[in-house]
């Protein structure tokens, strides 16, 4: 049951007030003096605060703005006689949650108790949800003990006490959107809105008014205000993932929040001013989109105050027993599982595999392994099938030539052989070899391959 704290510095006042609450089954206390509430409210910690507005020393206001800064403070509600109703709302504007009027009827008492119980309540779910974030968030809490990972961590912490932009660097699944999570659940901003947004996902007629909303009448269609994404991340943080796909125009409007504060919805001739932190994300050589027209260079600038290199699974392969036992335990739990580890044989191969799908693909991969385990370790034959990359007989047991290989010639024949044998079709190649569409063309463009003809394209 909820705790209420009284104060008044009637006793007659405070006795009837305790009598009624104890009677609805609250759990209440009493002080006679604002100074010694405040002491109650240290040592106790109640929900709610009930408090009378005129009482000798410290007032109703004095006590409301004295409460401890914590990362709960109760309402208050404060009681007042009629003819100084504009104290009380005074008290509102400082902090209070509401104000009763002397002499209480005990009908709205209740009503406004349970209000504010109601509240309290809300105000600790969603305390509990921040931590549960902050905890799941952690840089601390980052798997990888790699050269490269350590390094990018180093940077997340130093910058997540900052308000400052950060562009995050690496492929597809090295777990771009994971690090901007950290560094705003990390930051003075956790408390507010965290919003992602995939650029790439939105079809460029829509990319101005999902980020920037619009006003009635802006395009056909608009009936009704829309927020944009920008104005609803205000004082917290937007993350705008493959930053490198937006549209020119696009890009210009980014320069001017950046610049200037400030967005304007699509049909508005006012500019609103926003506080929002920008963290943007890209697979993609923004110098070489630079060179060939297609990203503006006052914008990466802006974007690039602090860089975040993501390293590729096949450069933190000394990360690969730690993350494969953080994957097993996480789908043990989501299965009812108790799997305990993996064969050593099956952990070499992970090791020996590519990864073209980075962590994201490691995780599919043990997901699955978890699943469909039926012995106390993952086996070889629980990961074979999902290795595409080792799908010919024997090649688990290739040996490394004396002379050494080239991994990128390996790379670029497997995905030209992928080509070959789906006719052309990129997204059926993308399948033989386990990756996204976008991961394959990635690979395949970032290894200067000759593009297949049009007709061929899905």
């Amino acid at each position: 049951m909820a705790v209420i704290l009284i104060i008044d510095d009637e006793e007659n006042q405070r006795n009837i007030l305790k009598t009624i609450l104890d009677d609805e089954g609250y759990e209440t206390y009493a002080a006679s003096s604002a100074e010694s509430g405040l002491k109650i409210v240290r040592e106790m910690k109640p929900d709610v605060v009930l408090t009378d507005l005129k009482m000798e020393g410290m007032d109703g206001i004095e006590l409301i703005e004295a409460l401890p800064d914590e990362p709960f403070v109760p309402p208050a509600i404060v009681m007042t006689a009629f003819g100084t109703i504009s104290s009380a709302v005074d008290a509102i504007k400082k902090g209070a949650f509401d104000y009763l009027t002397k002499p209480l009827d005990k009908e709205i008492l209740l009503i406004t108790i349970r209000r504010a119980v109601e509240k309290a309540e809300l105000l600790k779910e969603n305390l509990q949800l921040q931590k549960a974030l902050f905890e799941r968030f952690k840089i601390e809490g980052i798997v990888g003990h790699s050269a490269g990972m350590v390094e990018a961590l180093e940077v997340m912490k130093k910058v997540s006490s900052s308000h400052i932009t950060v562009l995050i660097l690496g492929e597809s699944g090295t777990g771009k959107e994971l690090a901007a999570r950290a560094i705003h659940y990390n930051s003075s901003r956790r408390a507010k809105p965290f919003i992602a947004v995939n650029c790439a996902a939105i079809p460029e007629n829509l990319i101005e008014s999902e980020l920037f909303g619009y006003e009635p009448g802006a395009f056909s269609g608009a009936t009704f205000r829309s927020i944009g994404l920008f104005e609803a991340s205000n004082n917290g943080t937007i993350f705008l993932d493959e930053i490198g796909d937006l549209p020119a125009l696009t890009q210009s409007k980014i320069l001017r929040v950046l610049q200037d504060k400030e967005i304007r919805r699509l049909g508005s001739r006012e500019s609103i001013k926003i506080n929002v932190r920008i963290i943007t994300a890209t697979n993609k050589d923004l110098e070489k989109e630079i060179e060939h027209k297609n990203f503006r260079e006052d914008l990466y600038y802006r974007l690039k105050v602090i860089t975040i290199n993501l390293p590729s699974l096949r450069e933190r392969k000394e990360d690969m027993p730690e993350l494969v036992s953080f994957f097993i335990k996480k789908y043990n739990q989501e299965f009812g599982k108790r799997v305990k580890d993996i064969e050593e044989n099956a952990l070499k191969a992970l090791r020996d595999y590519h990864w073209p799908g980075n962590i994201r693909q490691l995780e599919s991969v043990i997901e699955r392994a978890v699943l469909m385990c039926g012995t106390p370790q993952i086996g070889l034959k629980d990961i074979k099938s999902e290795l595409r990359f080792f799908q010919g007989k024997g090649i688990l047991d290739f040996d490394l030539p004396d002379e050494g290989i080239s991994v990128e010639e390996l790379e670029k024949d497997l995905l030209k052989k992928a080509m070959q044998k789906a006719n052309g079709v990129a997204a059926k190649a993308a399948k033989l070899l386990g990756m996204s569409y976008k991961t394959f063309w990635y690979r395949w463009e970032k290894l200067n391959l000759q593009s297949p003809k049009k007709d061929a394209l899905p």
